[in-house]
């Protein structure tokens, strides 16, 4: 479907360009992504056989420039997930931009000030995701987002040898991340099935 048609039926474009800029980098001991990558090879992206992170990062942005009228949801905060000031940038140049917050709560827990202001700030742009239903990696999302823990193990290793901290969002912006911001952008969900 294209994104013409997309716009008009208000059907959001869920899009997945690039893969965490790590594994564009060198993979040696300097690369935080190291583990990850020594146990899936596969995810490196060389650039002697793979475009280059910015320029991947160029092509989307000129799509989602291109395509005003259209909602895109980013996986994975867009990538950007180390870099929340070029994430807002992104936001405040495209409005129709959204983004989800799946595998991406190590890169937001070890700048726990930052991603608050940032869920706050950002609310209405922001959907909780998950690449994997596994009911007991729920608890580390709702641990990140709602409490101020701190120095506590992320679930997936390779994702981060770092532990990480809450960030305690209100609870009026966690409604809109866990499903009022969904209810808004996805058409056809029904709203009876959670508070309001």
């Amino acid at each position: 479907m294209r994104c013409s048609k997309r716009a008009r039926l208000k059907i959001p474009v869920l899009i997945h360009v690039a893969e965490p800029p790590a594994f564009f980098d060198p993979w040696d001991y300097h690369n935080e992504r190291w583990e990850e990558m020594k146990e899936f090879p596969g995810r490196a992206r060389p650039p002697a056989k793979y475009p280059l992170f910015e320029t991947l990062m160029t092509e989307r942005n000129h799509l989602f420039a291109k395509h005003p009228n259209t909602n895109f949801i980013a996986a994975h905060l867009a990538f950007h997930g180390n870099d929340l000031e070029r994430l807002g940038k992104l936001f405040d140049a495209n409005p129709n931009v959204h983004v989800d917050i799946a595998a991406v709560l190590a890169e937001l827990g070890r700048q726990p000030y930052s991603a608050h202001d940032f869920l706050v700030k950002y609310q209405d742009r922001v959907l909780m995701g998950k690449d994997i239903y596994d009911v007991d990696e729920y608890k580390w999302y709702f641990r990140a987002l709602e409490t101020r823990d701190e120095y506590f193990e992320y679930y997936r290793k390779r994702h981060a040898f770092w532990r990480i901290y809450g960030f305690q969002v209100p609870d009026d912006v966690l409604k809109k991340v866990y499903y009022k911001n969904a209810l808004k952008l996805v058409p056809g969900i029904d709203a009876k099935a959670f508070p309001e």
